[in-house]
């Protein structure tokens, strides 16, 4: 990317006005949802480093990668470790076998977000042994097909309890912090609200019942740069923003 592409796209711009709007969602959002802060992931993928430390400069500190290759490295680039100490990076991509073992050992990885089956949560659980600092266990959460579309990963949503109970006591050193959906694109809000935003929220209210968890506990990431805002309304406590803050990124050839 040349950086005369860089020079056009004003970071600190793009964080304040999702930011500001983030704040203004959850003054709409119900009293009834748990009144968590979101926290806003900065989506990097094909971003350069420097526009990643940009954003960190500018106050941002999460970070999303969608392939494991790329979130490696950019957690591994020698000037994002000497500049951004604090970063967490959080992967929000579909994750195979093969590839847990280069995710793991990312620096400042700070949590996994696509857990899709007790077969990967069984295989992070073995794994993160081996790259662990200290007593800290792996944050993970549970990623659900809310929208039942071949192409999205995820599991079904009747099934989220049934994982959710895996993960809590089978897998001793993750740490679940909730449930996390892609949701289907462009949907048309003045058709209602978002289905797969409430379908997610639903899935939470019965995990919470049938594991006797606490609903504060649990967390939401869902919603995207087109609808980040409906999202918060609906309760999600994290929203995955790329191209608000960074620009467009280049259509697929």
């Amino acid at each position: 990317m040349s950086s005369n592409v860089e020079q056009d796209i004003d970071i600190m711009y793009g964080l304040k006005t999702v930011l500001s709007r983030i704040e203004i969602a959850v003054s709409k959002r119900s009293k009834d949802l748990p009144q968590i802060v979101p926290t806003l992931i900065a989506v990097s993928k094909i971003k350069p480093a420097s526009l990643i430390i940009q954003a960190y400069e500018a106050g941002q500190r999460h970070f999303g990668e969608n392939y494991v290759n790329e979130l490696s490295e950019k957690a591994n680039d020698p000037q994002i470790l000497e500049l951004c100490k604090d970063i967490k990076w959080h992967f929000i991509g579909h994750l195979q076998t093969n590839k847990i073992n280069k995710l793991l050992q990312s620096p400042k990885l700070y949590i996994v977000e696509t857990v899709d089956s007790a077969k990967l949560a069984d295989n992070l659980n073995k794994q993160w042994e081996k790259f662990r600092q200290g007593d800290e266990r792996l944050r993970v959460m549970v990623q659900v097909n809310t929208s039942a579309e071949e192409a999205k990963n995820g599991i079904e949503p009747s099934e989220t309890s049934t994982l959710v109970k895996h993960v809590l006591e089978n897998c001793p050193n993750l740490n679940l912090k909730g449930l996390m959906t892609i949701g289907q694109y462009d949907y048309d809000v003045s058709l209602g609200p978002n289905p797969d935003f409430l379908l997610l929220a639903k899935c939470r209210e019965e995990v919470c019942q049938n594991l006797n968890l606490d609903i504060n506990d649990v967390e939401l990431s869902m919603g995207m740069s087109a609808d980040y805002e409906h999202a918060i309304e609906l309760g999600a406590t994290s929203v995955r923003v790329g191209s608000t803050i960074f620009g467009a990124r280049p259509l697929k050839k």
